[in-house]
């Protein structure tokens, strides 16, 4: 794990510039995370509590997290004790992955008082407890651990804190003669890691890497340590065949893409903030999701029975053919045979044709008979068309939704819901209060040249931005016969480089993310239209010109900004 002892020592000294300030509010937008807004230096923060197990992290964020109408009780604990409080002191306990933070606050009858929040950053078993150090005792946790969970500590209101199990290793800042010897014998970053607390493989591979280029261990050693002390260097991010890698210090044991950011809040964002944010949707849509995997499973299953529906009735020709022989040649077939061979006057090579026959008719009723078949064919194949175009154009709605589920935040996913309680295919859930439709909020982007660039990321959102927020003049785009989003450029002849960073947006937004070379249409709003009773985001648009772009995630981030 990247958020080691040693990460977490270089974030408790860029978390130093929030001692001091004072707790404004506390929110809990989902069950694994907190956020704090902070009044700090005249400066306003965001502090981000995560206990996720593959993003637990704590750091100062930049993004913009939704919040559920009605606080968990966890939040609502937080607010009373510290709520309003401020914070004095920001500490890592000794060199483990734990930060406390000691707020002073005030009870309801207006006494002082002291809390500690700790947050353990520990994978799977990451927490996050509201203490009280006067007592020791633990007041609440984000999660609750039983005795029957963990026989070495109760986590559960009410209880002595207790804090992890020490490690029986070296202190990485303490420069003893032990570490000394172990410095100037390692050979394997696992010995490093074995050995010295604090140490991911990732920092003992760097480390190892660094004594491998020079005589003087102690030094390299030394000075790598005093990176981390002064809050990290370099803060770099390293992609290396599809895995991610960060640090607060350089990565010069990895070759890969390199990106270094200003913050270690900026780099966590950067690194996990996309994907938590898909972890919060699937939170918030996970019954969401599972509807429409179901509905295109049924839309399918039904599209398979159209076509052999399809198949066979388009026998109808066949039908006619044996009503039109049978009648030609009637005065010469006898009552009562089972089948006839005839030939076929219709095919130049004159074939024949068996034709099977009801023993009970005469030759003129059995083709009456194929006649009959072949009206019910052809009135049986039209509305089998009809249903086939209908069950198409389902599928390809609600493959739409999925990939608009699939990159929507938590705010797009309440358009999506209320589209489809609007289209009548989803019930509205109860509530006492009635909410009222809210105005889609389409996403903004920033060209390189500055020219604004909006995106619509749900059908709703779609229609808004194409319809309402554009001018006529200005350039919409969409990837060509690819579900995706509607884009479009705030300008009446904007420059190449806006129309190439708006069509990696438009694939970025589309079910061609992950593809190379995809192909975006361009054309001026004027020439989009809706056809009538169209379903929300369904459009035809004439006169387009087609670019082909790579999606960017890098230049997404840089226009968001």
């Amino acid at each position: 794990m990247a958020f080691d002892g040693l990460f977490t020592r270089s974030m408790t000294i860029e978390l130093q510039q929030l001692v001091t300030g004072r707790i404004s509010k506390i929110h809990q937008p989902n069950a694994q995370e907190i956020l704090m807004h902070i009044r700090a230096q005249g400066k306003n923060f965001k502090l981000l509590f995560s206990v996720h197990p593959s993003y637990s992290r704590v750091q100062i964020t930049n993004e913009t997290i939704d919040n559920p109408a009605t606080p968990p009780l966890f939040c609502m604990v937080l607010r009373k004790h510290i709520e309003g409080g401020v914070i004095a002191s920001i500490r890592q306990h000794e060199t483990d992955r734990i930060i406390i933070f000691q707020i002073h606050s005030k009870n309801e009858i207006g006494d002082d008082m002291t809390r500690e929040i700790h947050m353990e950053i520990m994978g799977r078993h990451s927490n996050l407890l509201l203490v009280d150090p006067s007592r020791n005792l633990l007041l609440e946790s984000i999660k609750h651990l039983s005795p029957s969970m963990n026989s070495y500590r109760t986590i559960l209101p009410g209880q002595p804190y207790l804090a992890p199990p020490a490690q029986n290793k070296l202190h990485p800042f303490e420069i003893t003669d032990e570490l000394v010897k172990v410095i100037q014998s390692v050979n394997e970053s696992s010995e490093i890691v074995e050995q010295i607390s604090g140490f991911s493989p990732l920092h003992a591979k760097e480390l190892l890497h660094r004594f491998n280029e020079t005589t003087e261990r102690l030094e390299v050693y030394k000075a790598y340590m005093k990176e981390f002390e002064q809050g990290g260097s370099t803060k770099q991010i390293v992609d290396v065949n599809g895995k991610t890698f960060y640090s607060p210090n350089a990565l010069t044991h990895l070759v890969g893409d390199k990106y270094d950011e200003e913050t270690l809040g900026n780099l966590l964002d950067r690194v996990y903030f996309a994907k938590a944010e898909r972890d919060r949707v699937k939170q918030q849509a996970g019954d969401l999701e599972r509807w429409l995997l179901n509905e295109l499973s049924k839309l399918k299953l039904k599209m398979k029975k159209l076509k052999k529906d399809f198949e066979q009735a388009e026998n109808l020709d066949t039908f006619l053919l044996y009503g039109e022989l049978l009648m030609a040649n009637a005065y010469a077939i006898e009552k009562g045979l089972k089948e006839v061979e005839l030939v076929n006057y219709y095919d130049e090579n004159e074939k024949t044709v068996l034709i099977p026959l009801d023993i009970r008719k005469t030759a003129s009723q059995n083709a009456q008979r194929y006649y009959s078949r072949y009206s019910k064919a052809k009135t049986a194949l039209l509305k089998i068309q009809q249903q086939f175009d209908i069950t198409k154009d389902d599928i390809t709605y609600f493959e739409l939704l999925l990939q608009q589920v699939m990159q929507a935040s938590p705010t797009d996913i309440e358009e999506i819901r209320e589209e489809l309680i609007e289209q009548g295919l989803l019930k509205a859930r109860a509530s006492k209060k009635k909410k009222k439709p809210t105005k889609p909020s389409p996403e903004k982007f920033i060209a390189s040249d500055g020219t604004e660039i909006s995106v619509g990321k749900n059908n709703k959102q779609n229609d808004f931005v194409t319809f309402k927020l554009a001018r006529k003049t200005d350039t919409w785009l969409h990837t060509k016969d690819i579900p995706g989003s509607h884009v479009v450029i705030h300008s009446d002849n904007p420059s190449e480089t806006a129309l190439l960073e708006a069509a990696n947006l438009a694939a970025y937004f589309s079910k061609a993310r992950e593809s190379a070379s995809v192909p975006v249409d361009y054309t001026v709003v004027k020439q989009v239209k809706k056809p009538s009773g169209a379903k929300p985001g369904f459009v035809i648009y004439f006169e387009q010109n087609t670019v082909f772009v790579t999606p960017d995630e890098e230049m997404i981030r840089q226009m968001k900004k």
